[in-house]
Protein backbone atom coordinates (compact mmCIF):
# COMPACT_ATOMS: atom_id res chain seq x y z
CA UNK A 1 0.00 0.00 0.00
CA UNK A 2 1.22 3.49 -0.82
CA UNK A 3 2.06 5.53 2.28
CA UNK A 4 2.53 9.21 3.03
CA UNK A 5 4.31 11.07 5.82
CA UNK A 6 3.41 14.65 6.65
CA UNK A 7 6.15 16.56 8.47
CA UNK A 8 4.54 19.62 10.02
CA UNK A 9 6.97 22.41 10.75
CA UNK A 10 4.93 24.63 13.02
CA UNK A 11 6.81 26.40 15.80
CA UNK A 12 4.17 25.22 18.29
CA UNK A 13 4.81 21.97 20.16
CA UNK A 14 1.99 19.52 20.73
CA UNK A 15 -0.74 19.70 21.87
CA UNK A 16 -1.06 23.33 20.69
CA UNK A 17 -3.40 23.81 17.74
CA UNK A 18 -1.54 24.40 14.47
CA UNK A 19 -2.75 25.68 11.12
CA UNK A 20 0.10 23.81 9.40
CA UNK A 21 -1.10 20.62 11.02
CA UNK A 22 -4.71 21.26 9.93
CA UNK A 23 -3.75 21.73 6.28
CA UNK A 24 -1.35 18.76 6.37
CA UNK A 25 -4.11 16.51 7.68
CA UNK A 26 -6.46 17.76 4.96
CA UNK A 27 -3.88 16.67 2.37
CA UNK A 28 -3.62 13.27 4.06
CA UNK A 29 -7.42 12.97 4.04
CA UNK A 30 -7.43 13.60 0.29
CA UNK A 31 -4.63 11.07 -0.21
CA UNK A 32 -6.62 8.50 1.76
CA UNK A 33 -9.32 8.78 -0.89
CA UNK A 34 -6.73 7.43 -3.35
CA UNK A 35 -5.77 4.48 -1.17
CA UNK A 36 -2.78 6.16 0.49
CA UNK A 37 -2.23 5.62 4.23
CA UNK A 38 -0.89 8.59 6.16
CA UNK A 39 0.95 9.63 9.31
CA UNK A 40 1.99 12.96 10.81
CA UNK A 41 5.21 13.96 12.54
CA UNK A 42 5.35 17.37 14.22
CA UNK A 43 9.04 18.15 13.88
CA UNK A 44 9.24 20.57 16.80
CA UNK A 45 8.20 17.75 19.15
CA UNK A 46 11.52 16.06 18.41
CA UNK A 47 15.05 17.06 19.33
CA UNK A 48 16.33 17.55 15.79
CA UNK A 49 19.87 18.83 16.06
CA UNK A 50 21.37 21.29 13.59
CA UNK A 51 23.75 19.77 11.08
CA UNK A 52 23.93 17.92 7.80
CA UNK A 53 24.74 14.40 9.00
CA UNK A 54 22.28 11.53 9.28
CA UNK A 55 22.92 11.32 13.02
CA UNK A 56 24.39 14.24 14.97
CA UNK A 57 24.67 12.10 18.11
CA UNK A 58 24.07 13.17 21.71
CA UNK A 59 20.33 12.47 21.73
CA UNK A 60 19.60 13.63 18.19
CA UNK A 61 16.12 12.39 17.27
CA UNK A 62 16.39 13.00 13.53
CA UNK A 63 17.26 9.33 12.81
CA UNK A 64 13.80 8.33 14.09
CA UNK A 65 12.12 10.86 11.79
CA UNK A 66 14.36 9.84 8.89
CA UNK A 67 13.30 6.20 9.30
CA UNK A 68 9.70 7.30 8.74
CA UNK A 69 10.72 9.34 5.69
CA UNK A 70 12.54 6.35 4.24
CA UNK A 71 9.47 4.15 4.75
CA UNK A 72 7.08 6.58 3.02
CA UNK A 73 6.30 6.85 -0.68
CA UNK A 74 5.06 10.45 -0.39
CA UNK A 75 6.53 13.10 1.91
CA UNK A 76 4.63 16.31 2.62
CA UNK A 77 6.41 19.22 4.25
CA UNK A 78 3.92 21.66 5.80
CA UNK A 79 5.11 25.00 7.12
CA UNK A 80 3.79 28.32 8.34
CA UNK A 81 5.01 31.58 6.86
CA UNK A 82 7.18 33.75 9.10
CA UNK A 83 8.56 37.06 7.82
CA UNK A 84 7.88 35.87 4.29
CA UNK A 85 9.85 32.64 4.66
CA UNK A 86 9.36 29.03 5.73
CA UNK A 87 9.73 28.35 9.44
CA UNK A 88 13.16 27.73 10.92
CA UNK A 89 11.92 24.21 11.72
CA UNK A 90 11.22 23.54 8.03
CA UNK A 91 14.66 24.84 7.09
CA UNK A 92 16.25 22.48 9.61
CA UNK A 93 14.32 19.50 8.22
CA UNK A 94 15.60 20.32 4.74
CA UNK A 95 19.14 20.70 6.04
CA UNK A 96 18.98 17.30 7.70
CA UNK A 97 17.56 15.72 4.53
CA UNK A 98 20.59 17.10 2.70
CA UNK A 99 22.61 14.20 4.13
CA UNK A 100 20.62 11.87 1.90
CA UNK A 101 22.39 13.27 -1.17
CA UNK A 102 25.39 11.08 -0.31
CA UNK A 103 23.31 7.94 0.31
CA UNK A 104 22.70 5.54 -2.57
CA UNK A 105 21.13 2.14 -3.12
CA UNK A 106 22.87 -0.91 -4.61
CA UNK A 107 22.34 0.46 -8.13
CA UNK A 108 23.80 3.87 -7.41
CA UNK A 109 20.49 5.72 -7.15
CA UNK A 110 20.09 8.49 -4.53
CA UNK A 111 18.32 7.28 -1.39
CA UNK A 112 15.28 9.52 -1.87
CA UNK A 113 14.86 8.79 -5.59
CA UNK A 114 11.40 7.45 -6.30
CA UNK A 115 9.76 9.29 -3.41
CA UNK A 116 7.17 11.99 -4.16
CA UNK A 117 7.34 15.44 -2.54
CA UNK A 118 4.44 17.71 -1.60
CA UNK A 119 4.36 21.10 0.11
CA UNK A 120 1.68 22.90 2.13
CA UNK A 121 1.97 26.48 3.38
CA UNK A 122 -0.21 28.61 5.63
CA UNK A 123 0.14 32.18 6.80
CA UNK A 124 -1.41 35.56 7.28
CA UNK A 125 1.23 37.27 5.18
CA UNK A 126 2.71 36.93 1.69
CA UNK A 127 5.35 34.32 0.92
CA UNK A 128 3.58 31.07 0.02
CA UNK A 129 4.73 30.88 -3.61
CA UNK A 130 8.35 31.62 -2.69
CA UNK A 131 8.27 29.04 0.11
CA UNK A 132 6.78 26.41 -2.21
CA UNK A 133 9.51 27.11 -4.76
CA UNK A 134 12.22 26.83 -2.10
CA UNK A 135 10.85 23.66 -0.49
CA UNK A 136 10.12 21.78 -3.70
CA UNK A 137 13.37 22.96 -5.27
CA UNK A 138 15.33 21.64 -2.29
CA UNK A 139 13.47 18.35 -2.21
CA UNK A 140 14.01 17.95 -5.95
CA UNK A 141 17.75 18.43 -5.45
CA UNK A 142 17.73 15.78 -2.73
CA UNK A 143 16.09 13.30 -5.11
CA UNK A 144 12.35 13.58 -4.56
CA UNK A 145 10.02 13.81 -7.55
CA UNK A 146 7.50 16.66 -7.62
CA UNK A 147 4.08 16.05 -9.18
CA UNK A 148 2.27 18.61 -11.28
CA UNK A 149 0.60 21.16 -8.99
CA UNK A 150 2.25 19.48 -6.03
CA UNK A 151 1.48 22.12 -3.43
CA UNK A 152 -1.40 23.75 -1.60
CA UNK A 153 -1.54 26.90 0.48
CA UNK A 154 -3.66 29.49 2.21
CA UNK A 155 -2.84 33.13 2.85
CA UNK A 156 -5.02 35.56 4.73
CA UNK A 157 -5.74 38.93 3.17
CA UNK A 158 -2.90 41.44 3.32
CA UNK A 159 -2.25 42.58 6.89
CA UNK A 160 -4.91 40.13 8.10
CA UNK A 161 -4.91 38.44 11.47
CA UNK A 162 -6.82 35.18 10.96
CA UNK A 163 -5.32 31.73 11.25
CA UNK A 164 -6.25 28.92 8.89
CA UNK A 165 -7.17 26.65 11.80
CA UNK A 166 -9.80 29.18 12.91
CA UNK A 167 -11.71 29.38 9.61
CA UNK A 168 -15.29 28.15 9.79
CA UNK A 169 -14.88 26.31 6.49
CA UNK A 170 -12.12 25.54 4.04
CA UNK A 171 -12.19 27.99 1.12
CA UNK A 172 -13.22 26.28 -2.12
CA UNK A 173 -9.99 27.26 -3.88
CA UNK A 174 -7.88 25.70 -1.12
CA UNK A 175 -9.99 22.53 -1.06
CA UNK A 176 -9.71 22.14 -4.83
CA UNK A 177 -5.96 22.78 -4.84
CA UNK A 178 -5.44 20.33 -1.99
CA UNK A 179 -7.45 17.66 -3.80
CA UNK A 180 -5.49 18.22 -7.02
CA UNK A 181 -2.13 17.98 -5.26
CA UNK A 182 -3.14 14.77 -3.49
CA UNK A 183 -4.54 13.14 -6.64
CA UNK A 184 -1.43 13.94 -8.66
CA UNK A 185 0.90 12.78 -5.90
CA UNK A 186 -0.93 9.48 -5.45
CA UNK A 187 -0.81 8.87 -9.19
CA UNK A 188 2.89 9.70 -9.45
CA UNK A 189 3.77 7.52 -6.46
CA UNK A 190 1.97 4.58 -8.07
CA UNK A 191 3.80 5.16 -11.36
CA UNK A 192 7.20 5.30 -9.63
CA UNK A 193 6.48 2.16 -7.63
CA UNK A 194 5.62 0.29 -10.82
CA UNK A 195 8.40 1.79 -12.92
CA UNK A 196 11.39 2.91 -10.80
CA UNK A 197 14.07 5.22 -12.09
CA UNK A 198 16.81 3.33 -13.99
CA UNK A 199 20.05 2.38 -12.25
CA UNK A 200 22.75 5.07 -12.06
CA UNK A 201 25.49 2.56 -12.76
Amino acid sequence: MTSALAITCTLKPSPSASSSDVLARQVLDELAGHGVSGAVVRAVDHDIRPGVQRDMGDGDEWPDVLAKVRAADIVLLATPTWLGHMSSVAQRVLERLDAELSQTDDEGRPAMLGKVALCAVVGNEDGAHKIIADVLGALGDIGFTVPAQGATYWNDEAMGGRDYKDLERTPDAVATTTADAARNAAHLAAVLRGSPYPPYR
